[in-house]
């Protein structure tokens, strides 16, 4: 006579634990990587998206800084006085000189030099030294060429005395003083701009270039069939990055717009940047934060649309290696 075998534990006759789903995974990992997001996510509300929320209803206003209490509501009357204001306007053009000659100049300098580091040298020296200018506060770089420019001891003054020619006051001409400006700004972000073009030309695989000298093609026609398509999404960020601090640029003219003798904005309001233009309005001029508010406000929705242009036209959510 037989008997029925009994169930040995853990076998397959027993109840099997309940699988936990994708979704339950997903959900645990969200609640890991919030924890890790939250002191960015603090200070993003605290410092950036509460102060511009209260900066757009400030553009409605008219408020003075020295009593604040006492703002009233003037609706669009701030940004219909903007499109009116012609020194709104020289600011406008000379910022958009600025940021042309600026990001112009830096970025064929700095993909050039990316360029020769990755075919030449990979050396960590070498970075770090282009990188130094980048790590100079800079107050301390505006200061620095206030000295290098000064038509009477400066080093270019010199410079010029010696091949017979006439100093000029670069920061004190309406001519060059946003030249000056831009070349500042040039020497200090083309090593940083340079080691970003480096990293990208990093993932490029070499084969492909070798492939190029097999095919007898030239440097030139492999940097622009080889290098700069699958730069693209790099360039794409330089370029993003780039305008928007070329717009935002005030500490260098601060410290050097107008030269030694005269004060930021000078000469005749050539060296006077939007940023400038916004800090003087907003901190010298009684009952102006109101319309400085409304006069950030309107850079902050330019510097948006133009980003959001660049990235669709340099698509830059996209890549040929792929």
């Amino acid at each position: 006579m037989t008997t029925a075998a009994a169930p040995v534990a853990g076998s397959d006759a027993s109840a099997e634990k309940p699988k936990r789903g994708k979704s339950s995974v997903d959900n645990d990992g969200w609640k890991v990587a919030i924890w890790f997001l939250l002191p960015s996510l603090i200070g993003f509300l605290v410092f950036y998206l509460i102060p511009t929320i209260r900066a757009i209803r400030l553009s409605f206003q008219k408020v003075s800084i020295l009593n604040p209490a006492a703002a009233t509501s003037v609706g669009w009357e701030n940004y219909t006085d903007i499109m009116e204001d012609a020194d709104f306007w020289n600011s406008a053009w000379v910022t958009l000189q600025y940021v042309v000659i600026n990001i112009g100049i830096q970025t064929v300098l700095a993909l050039g030099l990316a360029v020769l580091m990755s075919r030449l040298t990979e050396s960590l020296i070498v970075r770090a030294t282009i990188l130094l200018p980048w790590i100079l506060p800079n107050i301390l770089v505006g200061l620095l060429f206030l000295f290098i420019f000064d038509p009477t001891v400066g080093i270019v003054a010199q410079v010029f005395k010696f091949f017979g020619f006439d100093p000029i006051a670069f920061l004190a001409s309406t001519t060059w003083v946003i030249p000056a400006l831009a070349l500042i700004n040039v020497w200090k972000f083309t090593g940083y701009t340079a080691l970003l073009f480096f990293a990208g030309l990093q993932t490029i695989p070499k084969m492909l270039y070798e492939a190029g000298s097999i095919d007898g093609a030239t440097e030139w026609q492999m940097f622009r069939s080889i290098t700069i398509p699958l730069l693209r999404p790099i360039l794409a960020l330089v370029m993003v990055v780039s305008l928007i601090g070329s717009f935002q640029v005030f500490d260098v003219v601060a410290a050097a717009g107008g030269g030694v003798q005269g004060s930021p904005g000078d000469p005749l309001g050539k060296s006077r940047v939007l940023y400038l233009y916004i800090y003087e309005n907003a901190f010298l001029f009684q009952n102006k934060f109101g319309y400085a508010a409304a006069l950030a406000t309107i850079l902050m929705i330019f510097l948006t649309v133009i980003t959001l242009l660049q990235l669709r036209l340099l698509r830059a959510d996209q890549s040929d290696l792929a």
